[in-house]
């Protein structure tokens, strides 16, 4: 410690949306944060905040990498006018080598930075793709204070917090792109107070808000002091700029701020996360709008409502797509629905085209005969969708998309499909919920998004008379609970069949099916991630696969 070492700093936490690709705008917001942060010592960004998070193979683009180090060097430029020093996270490329980096940055000079050494490899995450590992990191002197500047999957491993410990660090500053999952923020604060407890070190766990494409980040940054206590809790879903005093003290720094925030639970947080995915992803790929097929059913009325919150009414375009086989319930049902929400609502009969094709094509079977009324539906919603350039959002739930209870190029086409991570039990627990309840920063209305009937009615795809899904499925609580091991938890048919007490046959069956369907998945639209084990990024099977684990 030198004599002019701080013994006070004050340090802006901000949590901040972004938008990949966008180096200009993403630099611009970090200056305006700067700007509101004014009073603060240093103003602490996320992981990777100039490019966006995650970058994915922008980063193997060399002028991509170019114009990130001209526009940071801009930034550390930028810091020699009056304000707090900033921690930009950014891409740094040396010898050949790309590296996700954390720049240290005050007075118009760069005082340090922190390459990530643990590159995560698993899941969502493919870091060892882009990028290279980084040495052993070193604490970086700012105002006589060695800070410890990890980032994110650096704290998941102890090895870089003990070698900062070790190597004199005073408390920890941890930027990260951590996506939201259920049961995501114990994971998270359980890690890190493991982490505070073997380095005795206070530190800042600092996330990102908002939507990229299949993820989704909560925000809930927090802040434990060294001996575990909990001071900062930061908003969840909502960007927030924080100042937070320091203190040193005897026996080291110490967080004095208090701030509390309630992290919302099941189910609002897989709402809320759905709502701001879907947001993020139609506004900054320029859609107007969206619309979708609202059929009367749980699955498109939970989809209706969610894109009222996410963009208000007047960007939801509902259609009703009856044939001769709707039932005049699910026409008032839908009505319903598009009235209560008070979005557009127009019922488009598709039965004129279902009579063209039985002269075209005579006499086809029945599953054929089901499969052409959806694919004739997508026909109309598509050139709706390119008449206005309104987004399709498609409506399919996990359940059915695991066992291939979908329409290939009929109710799976899409642009995006905010139910895809969602079993059918959870779209019953969403809409009992938002029934009840309207989230905060929600553009629907105050009361009920559809009527009690679309809830409590058996599931149906009406493209027979008297059609139930469970004429083809187990009940939904069963066959969630199937997938649910056989998915999210690898288990084999066996083990499945084990903890659900489902017969081992009928466990073997939904698994033969689960298989069947990866070809389709493969064509399936982006949709948000909620669980561990998503179709697309984080469950990644062979479409041509011979492997069963049910009896032989």
């Amino acid at each position: 410690m030198t004599a002019k070492a701080s013994q006070r700093l004050i340090i802006a936490l901000a949590q901040m949306n972004q938008s990949v690709g966008d180096l200009e705008g993403n630099a611009a917001a970090i200056l305006a944060m700067r700007e509101r942060a004014k009073g603060a010592d240093l103003l602490l960004c996320p992981e990777l905040q100039l490019t966006g998070y995650p970058p994915e193979d922008l980063v193997l683009k060399p002028e991509f990498v170019r114009r990130t180090m001209d526009v940071a060097e801009r930034l550390i430029d930028a810091t020699a006018t009056p304000g707090p020093a900033i921690l930009i996270g950014s891409i740094v490329h040396e010898d050949g080598a790309n590296y996700n980096a954390l720049l240290l940055a005050d007075g118009g000079r760069l005082l340090g930075r922190t390459l990530k050494r643990e590159l995560p490899n698993y899941g969502t995450f493919d870091e060892k793709r882009i990028f290279a590992p980084g040495p052993m990191p070193e604490p970086v002197e700012f105002k006589g204070v060695k800070l410890g500047l990890p980032i994110c999957e650096d704290i998941w491993q102890e090895t870089v917090c003990a070698h900062l410990a070790d190597a004199g660090a005073e408390l920890l500053l941890v930027v990260n792109g951590s996506p939201y999952e259920l049961d995501k923020d114990n994971q998270r604060q359980q890690m890190v107070r493991s982490r505070v407890t073997m380095a005795g070190l206070p530190m800042v766990y600092l996330n990102r808000v908002g939507g990229q494409d299949e993820l989704v980040f909560d925000g809930s940054s927090f802040v434990l002091n060294a001996d575990g206590e909990l001071v900062v809790q930061m908003n969840d879903w909502d960007e927030q700029l924080l100042l937070t005093e320091w203190i040193r003290e005897a026996d080291g720094w110490r967080c004095q701020t208090r701030a509390e925030h309630p992290l919302a639970a099941f189910p609002e947080d897989v709402y809320q996360a759905m709502t701001v995915a879907l947001r993020d992803y139609v506004t900054r790929n320029g859609f107007p709008g969206v619309i979708l097929g609202l059929s009367g059913g749980i699955d498109s009325a939970l989809s209706a409502a969610i894109a009222v919150d996410a963009l208000g009414p007047d960007k939801v375009w509902s259609v009703m797509l009856p044939s001769k086989y709707t039932s005049d319930e699910s026409l008032e049902d839908a009505a319903e629905c598009a009235r209560l929400l008070g979005c557009r609502h127009d019922v488009v009969p598709i039965v004129p085209a279902v009579e063209a094709i039985d002269q075209m094509l005579p006499d086809l079977p029945g599953l054929a005969a089901e499969n052409v009324q959806a694919r004739l539906r997508m026909v109309a919603l598509m050139a709706l969708s390119n008449a206005g350039g309104d987004m399709l959002l498609t409506t399919g739930n996990k359940s059915e998309m695991s066992v291939g209870y979908a329409t290939l190029y009929g109710d799976m086409a899409g642009g995006y499909s905010v139910l895809k991570d969602a079993y059918k039990m959870t779209v019953f627990a969403l809409s009992r919920w938002r029934n009840g309840h309207k989230p905060d920063g929600a553009l629907g209305p105050d009361g009920p998004v559809m009527p009690a009937r679309v809830i409590s009615k058996p599931p149906s795809a009406e493209l027979r008379p008297n059609q139930k899904d469970e004429d083809s499925l187990p009940p939904y609580a069963l066959l969630d609970r199937i997938l649910e091991g056989l998915v999210d938890k690898e288990m084999s048919a066996k083990e499945t069949a084990t903890a659900t007490g489902a017969d081992i046959a009928l466990v073997a069956d939904i698994e033969t099916k689960l298989l069947r369907a990866e070809y389709k998945r493969r064509q399936a639209p982006p949709g948000v991630k909620i669980g561990s084990r998503n179709f697309g990024r984080d469950r990644r099977y062979p479409i041509t696969n011979a492997f069963h684990s049910g009896p032989k």
